[in-house]
């Protein structure tokens, strides 16, 4: 038996195709400095959802998020062929918080551990 579920795996792959062609094929950008933190694909394979991250304010995450969805075409027709399932599952792309939220919650205990810091 596998350790983990076909729908894991196969996120994997897409995320690590999805990773060598931002670096590689796509021009835009829009999407040139995303990373993709991960990738969550439905048991039956039908829906991949990728999360991506971006620094910068909210209109850099925008830009990306229509970056994503004019190369959607694109995309999808290069990891389709390396990919080699019967069916593609449709490529989802959203904004992964995870990032921003370690960042504030980093910042918030710095600032604690100022006040409380009685040398400073």
């Amino acid at each position: 038996m596998k350790p983990y579920p076909r729908s894991e795996r196969v996120g994997i792959k897409i995320q690590t195709l999805l990773s060598e062609l931002i670096q590689k094929k796509i021009q835009d950008p829009r999407v040139e400095l995303a990373i993709i933190s991960s990738v969550q694909v439905t048991s039956d394979l039908r829906i991949a959802y990728v999360y991506f991250s971006v620094f910068g304010g909210e209109e850099r995450i925008k830009e990306a998020a229509e970056g994503f969805r004019s190369s959607h075409g694109f995309i999808k027709r290069h990891v389709a062929s390396e990919l080699g399932l019967r069916y593609m599952p449709e490529l989802k792309f959203l904004h992964d918080k995870s990032f921003d939220h370690g960042t504030r919650i980093d910042q918030l205990l710095r600032s604690v551990s100022k006040e409380s810091d009685p040398e400073e």
